[in-house]
């Protein structure tokens, strides 16, 4: 399967808080009933709070996120707590240690989540704009005045990928110089960046990176680099924590399965209209497992180790 053609069809056990009964009568002040821990049960934190897990995608991630966070805690009655790990594989950890409530994965981080024994369960993944499905592009890309004509003149290069774990700024890249006989270990200098930013702008400059990859969010903002090849990749999901109790999982689908930006900023999220969520968010539209399919066929094409965590 080739997936670099524009035409490709596709594009979070959490921590039990234990209440401690206490052995005075019935009706004493102070006591823990079996009613109260099966409230407590199943959350990152406490029922009163959801922790919201993020990807380090960007410097932005945080303002990114803040209306849609606002959303879910005004739908929720819920505090939400936002989480921003170091990198991939710490929100990997986060994630299978039951530390996170609702998260935006990459597709990628989703799957090696899961396949370590993180118990989540795909809502929906965001579009960003009108008539979209969900689906983003990885692009490999360039400095705008170098001889580098395609992926075939990576080789030897000085590389910047953006996490091993991350889906458009590494699995799918890996895939695609594979593709052209290329190993992304050994026949180029590898560079992680960290972020899709990162990499777009040590790209730009030339000098620790001649080349690179990173989602096209991120490259469009720059003018320093120019776009070689790029692959759709699977849209990145919106989760859920299997813990959590049955009422809220529903509640989370009802207002994050299907909902646009119009929706969010009527139900009084002041935060949302403006220019910079308008420019992540137009809405959501419902994915599930299956949809995560490509991104394990790739894993298994790749024997890529990070698929295994």
């Amino acid at each position: 399967m080739n997936l670099r053609a524009k035409n490709a069809s596709i594009a979070l056990a959490g921590a039990a808080l234990l209440a401690l009964g206490l052995s005075a009568c019935s009706g004493t002040a102070g006591a823990t009933t079996e009613e109260d821990t099966a409230t407590t049960a199943g959350y990152a934190v406490d029922a009163e709070t959801l922790v919201f897990g993020v990807v380090p995608d960007s410097a932005d991630t945080e303002t990114n996120y803040q209306p849609l966070m606002d959303y879910i805690a005004q739908e929720t009655g819920k505090t939400v707590e936002y989480h921003e790990s170091t990198d991939y594989a710490a929100l990997i950890e986060a994630a299978i240690a039951g530390k996170i409530d609702v998260a935006s994965f990459s597709g990628f981080t989703y799957v090696t989540a899961t396949n370590n024994g993180a118990e989540l369960t795909p809502i929906s993944s965001i579009v960003t704009e009108e008539g979209q499905e969900p689906g983003y592009f990885s692009q490999a890309i360039v400095p705008t005045a170098s001889d580098i004509q395609s992926l075939a003149d990576f080789a030897g290069k000085k590389v910047c990928f953006v996490d091993p774990s991350s889906t458009s700024g590494y699995l799918f890249p890996s895939y695609n110089l594979l593709e052209e006989g290329i190993d992304p270990e050994t026949d180029v200098t590898p560079v992680f960046a960290g972020k899709h930013d990162v990499s777009v702008q040590k790209t730009g400059e030339g000098v620790e990176c001649e080349a690179g990859f990173a989602e096209d969010s991120e490259v469009e903002k720059s003018d320093k680099v120019r776009i070689i090849e790029e692959t759709m990749v699977p849209g990145a999901p919106l989760v859920y924590s299997n813990t959590l109790p049955d009422d809220v999982k529903d509640q989370l689908v009802g207002i994050l399965a299907e909902v646009t930006i119009d929706d969010i900023i009527a139900s009084g999220v002041d935060s949302a209209d403006s220019d910079g969520f308008r420019s992540v968010f137009f809405e959501t539209k419902p994915v599930d497992d299956a949809y995560y399919d490509l991104i394990r066929d790739i894993c298994e094409k790749t024997d890529a180790t990070q698929c295994q965590g």
